[in-house]
């Protein structure tokens, strides 16, 4: 049987949206998967919208287009409000329960808070609440391992900013234990 999994990663320019979803994105590549990996974000470069669309299957894939995730990963709640009605029925929906605060949740999908900017802050990662977030979603979703991702961010960290790996790795781990 084929597995396809469609991601939305959606928040606020420079919260890392676009590199948390590159991140998913290289690493299906790495483990052999068919990928895709759609941008999409305003025309301010901070604090403006950004989301980005990542496909994973064994299979090859249509359109980049995710509009109907299996998984949407919220870090704002302006992103939350936007798509947690097209999550698809059995879908997961992580959000980051330091920014947002979610009461009516539907009976038909699953949802996870989790507190990533406030956990980036208590363990120095500022900036990281994107990976944190990204370690809750392997866990959850088991769409890709633990291993793959760190070894995957290994090499997608450039060598002159080597010092962000071990961040970086950190901030997955502690989502990934939450």
């Amino acid at each position: 049987m084929s597995k396809t999994t469609k991601i939305l990663i959606a928040g606020f320019g420079g919260q890392g949206i676009l590199f948390a979803g590159k991140a998913l994105a290289y690493t299906g590549l790495k483990a052999g998967l068919e990928v895709s990996w759609l941008p999409s974000y305003g025309p301010e470069m901070r604090g403006g919208t950004a989301n980005c669309s990542v496909t994973i299957s064994d299979t090859p894939i249509g359109s980049p287009i995710v509009d109907k995730p299996d998984v949407l990963v919220a870090m704002n709640l302006p992103s939350l409000e936007k798509y947690y009605n097209e999550t698809e029925k059995g879908g997961f929906v992580i959000y980051d329960s330091s920014l947002i605060t979610k009461e009516d949740l539907r009976s038909d999908i699953v949802t996870a808070g989790i507190p990533a900017t406030k956990m980036a802050s208590d363990n120095e990662l500022p900036g990281l609440a994107n990976m944190i977030i990204l370690g809750k979603v392997i866990k959850e979703t088991n769409v890709l391992t633990l291993e793959q991702i760190k070894n995957s961010l290994a090499q997608m960290v450039p060598a002159k900013k080597i010092e962000l790996l071990e961040k970086n790795i950190k901030a997955i781990e502690l989502g990934y234990n939450f």
